[in-house]
């Protein structure tokens, strides 16, 4: 998996796992591409940086070098659109 699309997988069920805090297979989701974060691609930080009205940036450290990521907003957030009009996963 690409780096690219590892944060991004981490970063939309990140937005799973804080809008839906009692979410157990989110927040183990979450630690799923955080490992996959640390150990496939030798990121030592990441986060939710900035977040403006289109974009998502997430920062990370790699080889002790700071970047950022951009991600389109409405993007990021859709599975938690998905998840929250489900009424499977809403009972």
């Amino acid at each position: 998996m690409r780096l690219e699309d590892a944060l991004f997988n981490w970063l939309q069920i990140k937005l799973v796992e804080e809008g839906r805090p009692e979410d157990g297979a989110a927040k183990e989701t979450a630690l799923f591409f955080e490992e996959i974060l640390k150990e496939d691609h030798g990121l030592e930080l990441f986060a939710i940086g900035k977040v403006d009205d289109t974009m998502y940036h997430v920062t990370y450290v790699k080889e002790g070098k700071r970047k950022t990521q951009m991600y389109d907003r409405e993007a990021a957030e859709q599975l938690l659109v998905d998840i929250t009009a489900n009424p499977k996963y809403n009972e």
